[in-house]
């Protein structure tokens, strides 16, 4: 295998607009309506919870997918295997005692699914602002982590009942995150621990934060609207 075909591959499937296509197989152009985002947020607020849910799985998924082949592809010498699927495994690029060029491929790789939801192509070079396809990257990438921030977003969320200061608390805490698990497993101590992880856990935790400055600018102002689903069927 090509070794950057999988991330262009994770690209385009990144970019595959799914709130947009959804809120259409409803006869809504979603970017017309309550913040104009193709994200599964918008989507529930507009179409109906069924089909927010729909989207969040399946750009969770376009997350979850390159990212998890990323991790079994790109190999190393001395690499966890734990997680690894074996059939995918057995058609893994070795790149021998390169730790750092196959974490620093499989973090891009991530990167770039995020970078296609975000910045599709297909609606213009707009798109969502990543949050749930972040989470599936993370998953692939460090699972017990992304528990600790699926627990700091719903903690935010019941307190405030803003989604979006929710997405903003838990990306501002993935880098510690990050910093946290290496510590927590002994990884500082050996030398032996994810850099790629925390430079891409830096760069998507600015990068959502970004995303959400409408947001910001709105709580400043009193504006932003606390989560209030439309229940349709």
């Amino acid at each position: 295998m090509n070794i950057w075909l999988l991330p262009i591959l994770a690209f385009l499937l990144g970019s595959i607009p799914f709130g947009l296509l959804i809120a259409k197989s409803r006869g809504i152009n979603i970017r017309e309506h309550g913040s104009g985002n193709i994200g599964a947020t918008n989507v529930l607020r507009i179409v109906g919870k069924k089909y927010g849910i729909s989207c969040f799985i399946l750009d969770f998924l376009k997350g979850l997918i390159p990212a998890l082949l990323a991790y079994n592809i790109y190999k190393f010498s001395n690499a966890d295997e734990t997680m690894t699927i074996g059939f995918i495994r057995n058609h893994a690029i070795d790149l021998g005692d390169n730790q750092f060029t196959a974490q620093a491929l499989q973090v891009f790789t991530g990167l770039c699914a995020i970078l296609g939801h975000n910045y599709s192509p297909w609606v213009n070079f707009k798109g969502g602002k990543g949050i749930a396809t972040s989470a599936g990257v993370l998953i692939a990438l460090m699972p017990f982590g992304t528990l600790i921030l699926i627990a700091i977003f719903i903690i935010t969320f019941k307190i405030t009942r803003y989604i979006s200061v929710a997405s903003i608390v838990a990306a501002a805490s993935l880098p510690f995150t990050v910093i946290f698990g290496a510590w927590k497993h002994g990884k500082f101590a050996d030398g032996n621990w994810n850099r790629p992880l925390l430079i891409f856990a830096t760069f998507i935790a600015i990068m959502a934060i970004w995303k959400h400055r409408s947001n910001i600018k709105n709580l400043i102002a009193g504006k932003e609207h606390k989560f209030t689903p439309k229940n349709k069927a």
